[in-house]
């Protein structure tokens, strides 16, 4: 069975929020829902994906309730939920004593708002995006329609595209405009992606180098628009997504680049220890949760940054003790690293070492008969990788995690291996389990000729193409 160590702190709890702005007054807030009445609303906001509740009331049989409590709501977006779920999204900030009224089959544009003008912008904001958006589908519906048929309609509809477009930019510079200082204006200015130049500046610059250099102005300046210190925008349904984008589909998926762009982030919200605390979790979580094969060294590197260094200063002894644990057991057999070696005992009593082993690629595989996955993947590697590789020099250090042997030579014989080196550990003298963080069979690592690691954690039908394109980069 496999063991993984997961960190899915409830990053917050459902109600219990802190918050840096906090105001004496509270809140309180005065609902009427038309076409409700004699049931339950529910007060909640966004966080990390999902919605996480604040207060539920019970309205009257005039649709009336108030949202109401002693300590200030952070700042952001809210949804008030509705038993038929629907819902409709208003923005908390500082004024947080205020009136809302609405008709429950359209709450976005039947809404009226009383002494809130943050709430009142963002509703009129709503409305704009939701016609635009409308006139926009519309628009799309019938270029599609025409198919590839060339039409000049269709280069009348691309171009009120386009206008649609240009509308949208010049409301959002208008709430920036007029909404300054607000966190409507975070909000907005957020949601815009930056501009990237051109860059094509003399047409003798080729196109590969036009292409990075677009790329690296995009990753570098990708959270222009977004103010890392400001924890109210945590609190929308877009954060989260826009930081997954970031780090899973802009950065390039390797560990070194996952660390150096983590870090950065979470640098960019020094001086807020909720949005702070909130893109540690997030960065590490990400690549200890990461199925790609040496993400591993990512996970090392950001718990020593952050959470064996003591700057993750909320987590608990218990937590710290397990991940110094396994960054200690990880950390010997990271890929790049010199595989350690291991001495080890044949079924003849011959001993071999692995550092002694020369080929151009060495199968280390740990394994056991009795295991399931063993059953099936030890016989792939006989007959897809021994069988059509051995003449090139490849070698298979097969590692018996057991010390009972019967079963063990048993099925050497009955699958012919006996052209591998098999050995184990008798006396468990070699700490093969510690050193190569054994916690499940089979496990596959692949080995250069100087033995350091270049793939871990593979499946046996994954070796032929990762030995095709290894030796065919040597031959280049």
């Amino acid at each position: 069975m496999k063991t993984k160590l997961t960190l899915r702190f409830i990053l917050f709890t459902l109600i219990a929020v802190t918050c840096s702005n906090t105001f004496a007054q509270g809140y309180k807030i005065d609902v009427s829902i038309k076409g409700w009445q004699d049931t339950t609303l529910i007060l909640g906001h966004y966080f990390n994906k999902k919605m996480l509740v604040n207060d539920t009331i019970q309205i009257n049989d005039k649709g009336m309730g108030t949202f109401s409590g002693d300590e200030a709501l952070p700042g952001g977006v809210y949804i008030i939920y509705m038993p038929d779920q629907k819902y409709f999204d208003i923005i908390i900030d500082d004024e947080q004593h205020f009136s809302i009224s609405v008709d429950k089959e359209d709450p976005v544009e039947s809404l009226e708002v009383k002494g809130n003008k943050q709430e009142k912008a963002f509703n009129n904001y709503q409305k704009f995006i939701a016609a635009q958006q409308k006139a926009a589908n519309q628009l799309q519906q019938k270029i599609k329609d025409a198919g590839d048929t060339p039409n000049d309609s269709v280069k009348i509809w691309k171009e009120k595209l386009r206008g649609l477009s240009e509308n949208v930019n010049s409301y959002w510079d208008k709430i920036l405009l007029n909404h300054e200082g607000t966190f409507l204006a975070a909000f907005v200015k957020a949601m815009r992606e930056v501009k990237v130049p051109d860059f094509k500046t003399d047409e003798t610059i080729p196109d590969s180098v036009v292409q990075w250099k677009r790329y690296q102005y995009y990753k570098n300046h990708y959270f222009d628009n977004i103010d890392m210190t400001d924890d109210r925008l945590l609190r929308t349904p877009f954060f989260t997504n826009k930081l997954e984008t970031f780090l899973s589909k802009t950065v390039f998926q390797i560990p070194d680049s996952i660390v150096k762009e983590s870090i950065r982030v979470v640098e960019m919200a020094e001086g807020n220890e909720e949005m702070e605390k909130y893109l540690i979790q997030h960065t590490f979580n990400s690549v200890n949760e990461s199925k790609l094969m040496g993400m591993d060294a990512a996970m090392v590197a950001l718990a020593e940054k952050f959470y064996l260094s003591g700057k993750a200063d909320w987590v608990d002894d218990e937590f710290l003790t397990k991940l110094e644990d396994r960054v200690k057991k990880l950390k010997p057999n990271l890929i790049g690293n010199q595989a350690p070696d291991l001495k080890l005992v044949s079924p003849n009593n011959e001993y071999y070492r692995l550092s002694e082993v020369y080929s151009p690629l060495t199968i280390l595989v740990f394994w056991e008969p009795d295991c399931g996955h063993c059953k099936k993947e030890i016989p792939i590697i006989k007959k897809e990788i021994w069988d059509k590789y051995q003449d090139l020099g490849v070698k298979v250090f097969a590692v018996f995690t057991q010390v009972e042997t019967e079963k063990w030579t048993s099925f050497i014989e009955e699958h012919q291996l006996e052209e591998w080196i098999n050995v184990y550990d008798p006396y468990n003298q070699s700490n093969f389990r510690n050193l190569y963080d054994i916690y499940s069979t089979p496990a596959i690592f692949i080995l250069d000729e100087n033995k350091k690691i270049i793939a871990k954690r593979i499946s046996a039908d994954q070796v032929p193409g990762f030995i095709d394109h290894h030796l065919n980069i040597n031959k280049q």
